[in-house]
């Protein structure tokens, strides 16, 4: 399933290579967030499409959560992926390959590439509260710091392995685990919702597992760039939400204050550069 913004032709291009990225019969949920370009319509002709149509912008894992309950019990694999993303040939069948190596895998993520080819680190360890601050001060003006290097996991060629998180871009998700764990947690509008849904399944006993066999494009960006000032607000907020709910207490109080401080300043300089 798909979740949708104003996805424009992307998502012709989405659903015509998926068609050639498995061999399988698959039913394709698209759940629209109140775009008003007429491509979700469009896309629901095809006769293996079927769009929910929200009517409002819930955020990325509401209405990802949303399109999921609308496949029944009989699915035992579902996909949560971005519409503007192309499938390499047979890339969905890799994926399902290596979900039969990992039984206790509950979430398979792909090699993800950008238009250049250059590999989006998408899977990664989760950010520790040292590790998370460290990459968020100098990610942008210090790339190579070590914080974020260790975070990122860009570590040579890549292999298959076991990761912290996976990118929410492209996920194949063990419907049984992203079950048990009630799918996204809601209260993420946009961005972290990934980081977040990759710990509670660790924490129910499941794997997430990056599976570089098999390979997809992510054109990026292309609903976000409706609202960036909005979505760097959104990605603030839940990089806070975050940290919040997993330092709680009199003992933090203080440090989630200096960290919400330092998150309002940082939005102010990012917003400042539009």
């Amino acid at each position: 399933m798909t979740v949708t913004y104003f996805p424009g032709e992307t998502l012709e291009k989405f659903l015509d290579t998926l068609e050639k990225a498995t061999d399988r019969d698959v039913q394709v949920v698209i759940a629209d967030n109140a775009s008003t370009d007429g491509a979700p319509e469009k896309a629901a002709r095809r006769e293996n499409v079927k769009l929910l149509s929200i009517g409002e912008n819930v955020g990325y894992g509401t209405a990802a959560n949303r399109g999921v309950a609308e496949l029944d019990d009989s699915y035992g694999w579902v996909v949560v992926v971005n519409p503007d993303l192309e499938w390499e040939p047979g890339s969905l069948d890799a994926l399902l390959e290596v979900a039969e190596r990992w039984p206790r895998g509950g979430a398979f993520g792909p090699l993800i590439h950008d238009l250049d080819g250059t590999v989006y680190p998408s899977a990664r360890l989760l950010p520790s509260f040292g590790r998370g601050i460290g990459h968020a001060v100098f990610g942008k003006i210090w790339p190579g710091n070590p914080w974020t290097r260790q975070y990122r996991q860009e570590t040579g060629t890549p292999v298959e392995r076991t990761a912290g998180w996976l990118s929410g871009s492209c996920q194949l998700f063990r419907r049984e685990a992203f079950d048990s764990v009630d799918g996204f947690d809601t209260r993420y509008f946009m961005y972290f919702e990934d980081v977040d849904l990759g710990e509670r399944l660790s924490r129910a006993g499941w794997l997430n597992v990056y599976a570089p066999s098999s390979s997809v494009m992510h054109i990026g960006g292309h609903s976000t760039s409706q609202a960036s000032e909005k979505m760097l607000r959104a990605h603030h907020d839940s990089a806070y939400r975050y940290l919040a709910d997993r330092h709680r207490g009199l003992l933090w109080k203080p440090v989630m204050l200096a960290v919400k401080a330092g998150l309002a300043l940082r939005l102010k300089l990012e917003t400042r550069k539009k």
